[in-house]
C-alpha cells in the first residue's frame, strides 16, 4: 500500500500502524525525511515511536535530524527507551544531538548519555557548555580537517573514508601539523581541480581563514556567512584550534528562530520558546499577560492626562472628537520609526554611536510627515464645515489650526521617540526588539494628549478656552 500524497497525514499513519508492519515500512521508505517529521509532529509520542521503529535506519536518522521535529524528539525517544534510541542518537549530527539533550528533562539525561558511544558523549559535553543562541550552541563537531602538509591525493582519500560520518565535506580545514591550529581553508572544488601531489596548504585562496569564537551570537554568525557567501564557518577556541563548524543550514534555522522571537516581541509580548499550537495555556498566558499589564498601566496614564485636561474638554467638547486621530497618528509614526531602527540595528546598517545621526535624520522626517498629516487634517475640517457635514462652530478655523499644529507636534515627537527608544534599550542592555509597536504607541499616546491640549490652549485661550 502506498500513501496517496507526498506528505503522510495522521489518519494514514494510524491506519498503517494497525496494519501490516511491512506496508508501513514500504510506504514510509519513499518519503522525504522532512515530510515524515512534519507528520510525526501531529502524532502522540507512543504511535510516533512506533513509526520511528518501522523506518529504515538511515531515514530514521534523517527524520530525527529535522528541525521540524524539535520539541517532540525527547518524548519520542522516551517512548522508545534508551537502548532502542541510542543508535539513532549516535548517528545524528552533533548539533542536533545537543538540541535533543537540551529538550530532555535534566533527570532523564544521564540514562541516555550512558548508553551512547564515548565519542558522542565527549562531543555532547563540549556542545552543552554553550548557550543555544551562540556559535558554540549551534555548531557541529563533524567536519574534515587535515594537516596542511598532506597532499591533495591523501586528503581526497581521507574524505572518501570519513565523508559519510561528516555533516559537510565541501570545505576542508587545514591545520598546522605541530600546533593543530587552523591556518588554511580550502574547498572540495579546489581540491578536485588541483595537482594531486601538491600540499593542501598551497591549494586555493591563501588569505587568513574567517572564523568566530564559540561565544559569538548566532545573529553575528549568520551575518558573517551571508556577507562572505560561506557554506560553513569554523568556530575556534582562544588558541586557534577548531571546536566545530556552523553550517549554512544551521544558520537558516537560527535566523528563523531569531525572526520568530523578534516578531513576537514586536507584538508586545515575551518570545515563545515553543510552537504556538503546542505551548500550554498557562505558559501562553504567562508570556502575554506581563507585557499586556505593563501596556495597560501605561495606557492608564492616558486617562490621567485626559483628566488633567477635563476643564478644556468641558469648555470645548469639539476637541474630544480629534483625540483618537491625534494619538493614533503619533503612535503610527513612532511604530514606523522604531521598526525601521530595530531592523537597521539588527542588520548592522547602523551602530549605537549613530544615534545622533538618526536623530538629525528623523527630526526633519517627522516634521515633514507631521505637516503632510496636518494639512490633510485641516482639509478634512474645512470640507466637513463647508459642505455642512458637521458644524464645528464659529471658531472652526481655529479648531482646524489646533488639529494641524498638534499633528505636526505629535508625529514629530512620535518619530523621535520611536527612533531613539531602541538605542536607549540597547545602551542599557535590553533587546531593542523590546521596543515593540504597542510599547511605543502607549508612550506616544500620553505625550500626544499633552501636546494636543497644549497647542489647543495656546490657540484657543482667548476664544473657546477663556
Amino acid at each position: 500500500m502506498q500513501l496517496t500524497d507526498s506528505t503522510p497525514n495522521v489518519p494514514e499513519l494510524l491506519y498503517l500502524l494497525h496494519g501490516d508492519p511491512t506496508d508501513l515500512a514500504e510506504a514510509l521508505a519513499g518519503m522525504r525525511a522532512a515530510d515524515v517529521a512534519e507528520a510525526l509532529r501531529d502524532l502522540q509520542p507512543a504511535p510516533a515511536a512506533k513509526v520511528m521503529a518501522a523506518l529504515p535506519f538511515d531515514l530514521a536518522v534523517q527524520v530525527f535530524d529535522e528541525p521540524e521535529l524539535e520539541g517532540h524528539r525527547c518524548e519520542i525517544i522516551q517512548q522508545m527507551g534508551e537502548k532502542v534510541a541510542a543508535p539513532l542518537i549516535d548517528a545524528m549530527s552533533s548539533d542536533q544531538q545537543a538540541d535533543l539533550f537540551r529538550e530532555l528533562p535534566e533527570d532523564h539525561r544521564p540514562r541516555f548519555l550512558k548508553v551512547l558511544d564515548a565519542p558522542t558523549r565527549e562531543a555532547l559535553s563540549v556542545l552543552l557548555r554553550y548557550r543555544p543562541d551562540t556559535a558554540g550552541g549551534i555548531m557541529t563537531t563533524e567536519f574534515v580537517s587535515v594537516p596542511t602538509t598532506w597532499t591533495v591525493d591523501q586528503t581526497l582519500q581521507h574524505i572518501s573514508k570519513v565523508g559519510r560520518a561528516k555533516e559537510t565535506v565541501y570545505t576542508i580545514y587545514g591545520v598546522d601539523p605541530d600546533k593543530h591550529t587552523l591556518v588554511h581553508v580550502v574547498s572540495l572544488r579546489d581540491l578536485m581541480m588541483a595537482d594531486r601531489a601538491k600540499p593542501v596548504g598551497e591549494v586555493g585562496n591563501r588569505r587568513k581563514p574567517l572564523a568566530v569564537s564559540p561565544a559569538t551570537d548566532r545573529e553575528e554568525v549568520a551575518r558573517t556567512i551571508s556577507k562572505y557567501n560561506l557554506l560553513a564557518l569554523p568556530v575556534l577556541d582562544e588558541g586557534g584550534h577548531i571546536l566545530g563548524i556552523v553550517t549554512v543550514d544551521d544558520v537558516i534555522d537560527a535566523i528563523v528562530r531569531e525572526s520568530t522571537e523578534d516578531v513576537q516581541k514586536f507584538g508586545g509580548m515575551e518570545a515563545l520558546d515553543e510552537p504556538y499550537t503546542e505551548i500550554s495555556f498557562p505558559r501562553m498566558i504567562k508570556k502575554r499577560a506581563g507585557w499586556l499589564c505593563a501596556l495597560f498601566l501605561g495606557e492608564m496614564l492616558t486617562a490621567t492626562a485626559m483628566g488633567h485636561f477635563e476643564g478644556e474638554i468641558a469648555k470645548a467638547v469639539v476637541l474630544s472628537l480629534f483625540i483618537p486621530l491625534i494619538i493614533s497618528s503619533g503612535g503610527n509614526s513612532g511604530s514606523q520609526a522604531t521598526s525601521l531602527i530595530i531592523r537597521s540595528l539588527a542588520l548592522r546598517e547602523i551602530r549605537l554611536s549613530d544615534w545622533w545621526r538618526i536623530l538629525l535624520r528623523e527630526l526633519p522626517a517627522g516634521l515633514t510627515l507631521g505637516i503632510i498629516l496636518g494639512v490633510i487634517g485641516i482639509i478634512r475640517i474645512v470640507l466637513w464645515q463647508k459642505f455642512g457635514w458637521y458644524d464645528y462652530g464659529e471658531h472652526w478655523l481655529l479648531i482646524a489650526a489646533v488639529v494641524g499644529g498638534a499633528l505636526v507636534g505629535v508625529v514629530t515627537f512620535g518619530s523621535l521617540a520611536g527612533s531613539m527608544l531602541p538605542f536607549l534599550l540597547k545602551r542599557i542592555g535590553f533587546d531593542p526588539a523590546s521596543a515593540s509597536a504597542p510599547f511605543v504607541a502607549t508612550l506616544v499616546d500620553v505625550t500626544g494628549l499633552i501636546i494636543y491640549f497644549s497647542v489647543a490652549f495656546a490657540i484657543l485661550r482667548h476664544t473657546l478656552l477663556m
